[in-house]
């Protein structure tokens, strides 16, 4: 049963708790609210302003699972605050560990301040659960896919026009790299996992995929450089540092240019295309 009261108190005082720089927003001026506003915290969550305000003063429909995880990657809550909002609104808390979507707060805080970076939060399949504005602006929305179509390595290997994104020289690598780490990821997770459904489609749907699972390596990676293929900036040269998260097997990508480089001048300009891009899609008919 859903404890009305207790997700009213509870949501209040983690939204009170928050600064708007703790979430990638502008503190502003005159601000005289304890903590983030309420429509704040909707947007954050992606939810009416409304349907949030109604939670808080213990009314409204009973929130879905759904709901409740968005709230809770939207409030930056932990894992045990995560599992204590959804018992609060009457839900069994999801898994944890490699199959958990919920992205720590230590990793949303560190990509929220990246601001001028591309930089995306994934999976251990490759699924993009969050990409900076300027991420989006160099690869595009990686978010908006479904099912295993989430997976880069499984749009890489069946919708040809990914490899449009990377340097045709680099695609065998990618490849390589894309079959290994699956293949580590079976062995590690077993047959029943994820891990192993994403092969079973693929080596159904792929006969790239097979020849190249059939090699059977192992430990194939980048040398922390990535080329990219911008669509009006040309090519991006660009290195690739990964941090993990351990608990969660989500890593955070940054992607940096040397400093100096044609590289690092185009980074400059991806900036300005995306900001542009953000606005023109605001304006209305645009």
């Amino acid at each position: 049963m859903i404890d009305r009261a207790g997700l009213a108190e509870f949501l209040r005082r983690r939204r009170e708790s928050l600064q708007p720089e703790d979430v990638g927003l502008p503190r502003g001026q005159r601000r005289r609210t304890a903590g983030l506003r309420r429509e704040e915290v909707a947007a954050l969550c992606h939810i009416s302003a409304d349907y949030y305000s109604r939670l808080e003063r213990e009314r409204g429909p009973h929130p879905s699972e759904q709901m409740i995880a968005s709230i809770a990657q939207g409030l930056h809550l932990s894992l045990d605050e995560r599992d204590h909002l959804f018992r609060l609104a009457g839900h069994h808390p999801p898994t944890r560990g490699a199959t958990s979507e919920h992205i720590s707060p230590g990793l949303l805080r560190i990509l929220d301040r990246l601001t001028d970076t591309p930089a995306e939060i994934v999976t251990e399949l490759g699924e993009t659960l969050r990409q900076t504005p300027l991420g989006v602006a160099l690869t595009g929305d990686l978010t908006r896919y479904t099912g295993p179509a989430r997976s880069i390595g499984y749009r890489w290997f069946t919708d040809p026009a990914v490899r449009t994104l990377y340097h045709p020289d680099d695609h065998a690598l990618h490849s390589r790299v894309f079959a290994s780490g699956l293949r580590s990821l079976v062995t590690l997770r077993g047959p029943g996992s994820r891990a192993a459904h994403l092969q079973q489609l693929l080596l159904d749907r792929s006969e790239e995929f097979r020849a190249v699972w059939d090699e059977h390596e192992i430990g194939i990676r980048y040398n922390h450089v990535k080329r990219f293929l911008h669509p009006e900036l040309g090519e991006l040269e660009l290195t690739c540092q990964a941090l993990l998260d351990p608990d969660q097997s989500h890593s955070l990508l940054v992607y940096t240019a040397i400093p100096g480089s044609e590289s690092y001048e185009k980074l400059q300009l991806l900036s300005v295309i995306g900001s542009q891009q953000l606005i023109s899609h605001t304006l209305p008919n645009a």
